[in-house]
């Protein structure tokens, strides 16, 4: 692990695993530290991974301004991250709400990466389309935590949802976020709470009259190969939204991982792993 000292002072956690050419991994949560991230199924056997714990997460600090926490901020740290590690157009990789921090990062720096992996973006933020949402948790109707779980996902929905209570309505949704809430899924998601910081989480938006529009029109500009990943289970954000994201850039290929949901290279390692390879070369 190496520490980096952002533009203002913080100091950033950058975890380091593996042998060959650089990966630069943004993690999502928002607010989770970026062991959730694994190895990514394996990929650090071909490529060196480095995983950055967001400013408030894991071993960064927290920073006493914290409106520096929004990601259009920690987009600044993506770039301090890549100078301070002598990186020269390294690709860029994030997950779930890690990607709205790199989309924010490439908008700004559209020649900073030559790879663009968004795992699983989220689509509630910038209002993509979510439409396939309800029938892919209505497809787990016959599982046994599936009340509960949607009982949780339409209380979060409503909003206004106190943190005590909604950290219990968090854990009551994790099964939708994975293909199969089997053995292997419940090891991972037991991890989510020792690695989530609830400040900031509740930093990560912006605030509400924060404009998108510059931004995502600013990602036709974007010079990188881009590749967006979705698993066709995944109860937390859909599938759908893949197509939306993808299309926002001038040129994007979008995977779909058979079987797998949120967290592709937890239920299905092999594809999510090759998929990967294949668009690195």
């Amino acid at each position: 692990m190496k520490f980096v000292e952002a533009r203002d002072g913080t100091k950033l956690a950058v975890h380091e695993m593996g042998t060959g050419s650089p990966i630069l991994c943004v993690p999502g949560g928002p607010g989770r530290a970026s062991a959730y991230l694994e190895n990514l199924a394996g990929l650090d056997e071909q490529h060196t991974l480095h995983l950055i714990d967001t400013r408030g997460t894991g071993r960064s600090e927290l920073p006493a301004d914290r409106e520096s926490l929004t990601f259009p901020r920690l987009a600044d740290d993506v770039a301090d991250v890549i100078k301070d590690l002598g990186l020269q157009r390294p690709p860029l990789l994030a997950h779930s709400a890690g990607c709205l921090v790199a989309m924010a990062f490439v908008a700004a720096n559209p020649d900073a990466v030559s790879h663009l992996v968004l795992v699983t973006p989220p689509g509630r933020q910038m209002a993509e389309d979510m439409s396939d949402l309800p029938e892919l948790r209505a497809a787990r109707r016959d599982e046994p935590w599936y009340d509960e779980a949607q009982e949780a996902a339409g209380m979060l929905a409503a909003g206004n949802v106190p943190g005590g209570l909604r950290r219990e309505l968090d854990r009551a949704i994790r099964p939708f976020g994975y293909g199969q809430w089997n053995e292997r899924a419940q090891e991972h998601a037991a991890t989510t709470d020792g690695q989530m910081s609830l400040r900031a989480w509740a930093g990560f938006g912006p605030d509400p009259s924060y404009d998108f529009t510059p931004m995502l029109d600013a990602l036709r500009d974007v010079q990188a190969q881009v590749l967006v990943v979705v698993g066709d289970r995944d109860g937390l954000t859909g599938a759908k939204v893949g197509e939306r994201v993808a299309a926002r850039f001038a040129t994007a290929q979008r995977v779909v991982v058979p079987g797998a949901g949120h967290y592709p290279w937890v239920d299905q390692p092999d594809a999510f792993r090759q998929a990967l390879l294949d668009f690195l070369g």
